[in-house]
């Protein structure tokens, strides 16, 4: 007589796993979409240089004391605008992969870091 061993049913493990997948897919698309449309803004200088940038890295807007506009200081503000630069950069790729984290449920996908 034949043992009956019941299947496993790996092609309904496989096809769950795959809608899984793909959920996890659209919330990271939908999560990278909000974070580029959020506006990230730093300032240097106590705040006599402002900078922000999108989640998409673009600069969308730069504000200056104009205390600050010195002919004679120029040197100062150009350091003061890449450092609110880059702060602004720093924050928009921490909010991303604040998100990304969020939406992979914080599972360590090979490849992923660094994408976003």
């Amino acid at each position: 007589m034949k043992a009956n061993v019941p299947r496993s049913g790996m092609g309904g493990n496989q096809a769950n796993m795959m809608k899984q997948i793909q959920k996890m897919q659209e919330e990271m698309e939908q999560k990278q979409a909000e974070v580029q449309a959020t506006e990230f803004t730093a300032s240097a200088g106590g705040g006599v240089v402002e900078v922000s940038v999108n989640g998409a890295h673009e600069v969308k807007g730069i504000k200056i004391d104009p205390e600050v506009m010195d002919p004679e200081e120029v040197e100062m503000l150009e350091d003061l605008l890449l450092a609110s630069l880059n702060e602004a950069n720093r924050k928009a790729a921490e909010a991303m992969e604040a998100a990304m984290d969020g939406a992979t449920g914080g599972m360590n996908i090979p490849g992923l870091n660094g994408l976003f």
